[in-house]
């Protein structure tokens, strides 16, 4: 019986002592965590890599992405509106920067652009998108 003490407590620490670990990767969700935004500069890290901007680009998308933080942020803390108009009020900001920033873009940078927007639920009714055109329905599963 005193030989399976020490290995058990061993085992139980161990479990115990990854979990918070294991907490932190399921949270994870990718480089920048499940649940929370990534900030602007993260946002424009990734737009630049995956839309290949300019150092021009940047300087002008920098700021829209800096604005539509900080309007969010605000949102996000105004206690006064209910759930479903600050989530319409968060659509019609995302929409605002998604448009200006496409302006910046060239053609194929805008069609990789939308298609980022799609992929991540945005345009497609998600969080700050429009919702999908009438009569089409779910993928087929």
């Amino acid at each position: 019986m005193k030989k399976l003490i020490l290995p058990t407590a061993l085992a139980i620490a161990l479990a115990l002592g990854s979990v918070p670990a294991w907490a932190q990767m399921g949270q994870g969700g990718g480089q920048w965590g499940h649940g929370q935004p990534m900030t602007a500069d993260q946002r424009l890290q990734m737009m630049t890599k995956e839309l290949n901007l300019t150092t021009d680009q940047q300087e002008k998308i920098k700021p829209l992405l800096e604005s539509e933080s900080q309007q969010m942020q605000t949102l996000r803390q105004d206690s006064s509106l209910s759930r479903e108009d600050r989530m319409t009020k968060m659509q019609q900001i995302r929409q605002s920067t998604n448009d200006q920033i496409k302006s910046s873009l060239n053609d194929d940078q805008q069609q990789k652009f939308e298609q980022m927007m799609r992929h991540q639920g945005h345009g497609r009714g998600g969080p700050g998108g429009t919702p999908p055109p009438a009569g089409s329905g779910p993928p087929p599963q």
